[in-house]
Parts: structure tokens; C-alpha cells; sequence
């Protein structure tokens, strides 16, 4: 009885923190698949944001030359790119992502599979987006 209690225990919290998105996450650019960024996703109130914590290419620009809200012409470093996530069963959703190099914001939701997230941003419906893949940083 001891064992199959043990058993539960450990697959319930295997699986809770699965489902986490909290951290460290290197970003990869789509042209080159180098090593992009590294983003911290943080949880404030029900909420989860993420900000630019290293940059690990130099950007043309440091600032953000094209954002339209509040981050224009802001550093690219410690910008807050996603904002508003709700934990939603085991996607993250509801909220918005920010591309620094062109200043477009895009919905997003978030998944994770192991120690990658699949990030997709979209217009609209989310079949008119892309899905770019994150990986843990330790």
C-alpha cells in the first residue's frame, strides 16, 4: 500500500511540475538556428510574463525602434515580449507576444513538452502562425 501511495505521489508531482513554465528558456533563431536569447518566464498574480534576461547575438538595434505600445523604443534587454498567460489545463493562453526585431505583437500560447516549449504566436486564429520551440536553460 506504502508502494502504490509513494507511486501516486511521485507521478502527480512528475506530472505538476510538467506542466510548469517558469524559468530559463533559449530562444533559436528561425533564420540562422543559432542560440537567440534567453527569456525568463515568471509568474505575477494568475498570470505568466516573460522578459529578455541575456541577449546572446547583438542586435542591429538595442531598442525596440518598431514597438507601437509602451516598450518603443525601449532596451531589447529586460523587455517584457510576452505578457497575460493563463494556465489553461496544459497550455498557457490568453496572452501576447512581442517581437523585438520587427515590434508586432501576436496572441500566444504556450506548451510544454519535456524540457522544451513550443511557443506559437498568431493572428487571429492559431492556425495562421508559427511555432517556435524554447529550450530549458539549467
Amino acid at each position: 500500500m506504502r508502494k502504490l501511495l509513494l507511486t501516486f505521489i511521485l507521478s502527480f508531482v512528475g506530472v505538476f511540475s510538467f506542466a510548469q513554465i517558469e524559468g530559463k528558456w533559449k530562444t533559436i533563431d528561425d533564420k540562422t538556428k543559432q542560440a537567440k536569447s534567453i527569456v525568463e518566464i515568471y509568474k505575477k498574480g494568475d498570470q505568466y510574463y516573460g522578459k529578455v534576461s541575456q541577449l546572446l547575438i547583438k542586435p542591429e538595434n538595442p531598442n525596440c525602434v518598431d514597438c507601437k505600445d509602451d516598450r518603443k523604443n525601449k532596451p531589447i534587454l529586460g523587455m517584457e515580449i510576452i505578457r497575460g498567460l493563463k494556465k489553461d489545463g496544459d497550455e498557457f493562453t490568453g496572452g501576447t507576444i512581442t517581437d523585438p526585431k520587427d515590434g508586432k505583437t501576436y496572441k500566444c500560447t504556450i506548451k510544454r513538452e519535456g524540457d522544451n516549449l513550443n511557443v506559437r504566436g498568431y493572428i487571429g486564429f492559431s492556425l495562421i502562425g508559427r511555432t517556435q520551440i524554447w529550450h530549458k536553460v539549467n
